[in-house]
């Protein structure tokens, strides 16, 4: 048995939900928006640190030796 809905109704369920969320769970949902945040900073993160020139294991290890 497959369950389809439309697209439509789809949207007025998940905001239902989120209302609902935000009202009667405010911390469970003020810490999956931090989550998510935290999620975007580090893909970005990523994304920027792509475009740089990348880092050899050697050079890692002796930048981590002098720090100790």
């Amino acid at each position: 048995m497959e369950l389809t809905i439309s697209e439509t109704t789809a949207k007025e369920l998940l905001k239902e939900v989120l209302v609902e969320l935000i009202q009667e769970q405010r911390e469970v949902f003020f810490e999956m928006m931090v989550e998510a945040i935290e999620e975007i900073g580090l893909a970005n993160a990523i994304r920027e640190g792509r475009q740089n020139e990348l880092v050899g294991e050697k050079q890692i290890r002796a930048i981590l030796a002098g720090q100790e």
